[in-house]
């Protein structure tokens, strides 16, 4: 629903001794918080501008050693400036910032403390939403599924912001960088901010392909088999420059 937002050893001087609560004795970011910052401000921006999220729905985090920037909760991106940094480390406590953070908090938390994620993308994306209230899993439509560890499952519907939409989104995650959530929207990870974004993309454009593929009347869309996947997966992991 709302936004979500370590502390790194170049910022580690700057959030010691920060206090748990929020508006209180919170730190400002050093040099390198300062530029994920901004990073996640761009990426969240840029969720917005291409129509992956309306509004304030939708948040962006990247972590930074044990501080976890996090977008706050109702502010519209394009209003966050530097002064907006909101931090928090890997149990909730906020280090950074006085705005609060997003609803969305113990999801990203608990891919943190799962999975070795730098950076998460949650999106409520149009077509990847449709297909989550339509199918367990998105069908092997494209070569691309491989990106993302396998076929994408759907996570079961849970209430936004509770531990229970957590739990049941680290289980669609489990051996993958990327889930649909049920009625709700998308969850990506990456080692990076353009990682996890690519990843949410790709994924909204695979589900808008099946989509498309499948309102066609009388005729169903050709699905690629495991071994296909597999294949292409390996090619994927030479694919790029060297570097």
């Amino acid at each position: 629903m709302a936004e979500q937002g370590g502390t790194g050893q170049g910022a580690e001087g700057a959030v010691r001794g920060a206090p748990g609560t929020r508006g209180e004795g919170c730190m400002r970011p050093g040099e390198g918080l300062a530029e994920a910052w901004a990073e996640l401000v761009a990426t969240a921006r840029r969720t917005v501008a291409d129509g992956l999220v309306v509004g304030t729905s939708g948040n962006v985090s990247v972590r930074v050693g044990d501080t976890v920037l996090v977008t706050p909760s109702g502010v519209p991106y394009d209003r966050l400036t530097p002064a907006d940094v909101t931090g928090v480390d890997l149990e909730g406590r906020q280090v950074l910032g006085t705005l609060v953070p997003t609803s969305e908090l113990p999801l990203h938390l608990a891919v943190y403390r799962t999975t070795d994620a730098r950076a998460v993308v949650h999106t409520h994306a149009v077509h990847a939403t449709a297909v989550s209230t339509l199918v367990d899993e998105l069908p092997a439509i494209h070569y691309m599924t491989a990106a993302l560890g396998g076929p994408v499952r759907v996570a079961a519907y849970a209430t936004y912001g509770t531990p229970e939409l957590a739990g049941n989104t680290l289980r669609a995650l489990d051996g993958r960088t990327g889930c649909l959530m049920r009625n709700h929207g998308t969850l990506t990870h990456g080692a990076g901010l353009d990682q996890a974004y690519d990843r949410t993309a790709q994924l909204e454009w695979m589900c808008r392909v099946w989509l498309t593929a499948s309102s066609v009347p009388g005729l169903a869309p050709a699905l690629l088999s495991r071994e296909q996947l597999a294949e292409a997966g390996e090619r994927l992991r030479g694919y790029g420059q060297r570097g």
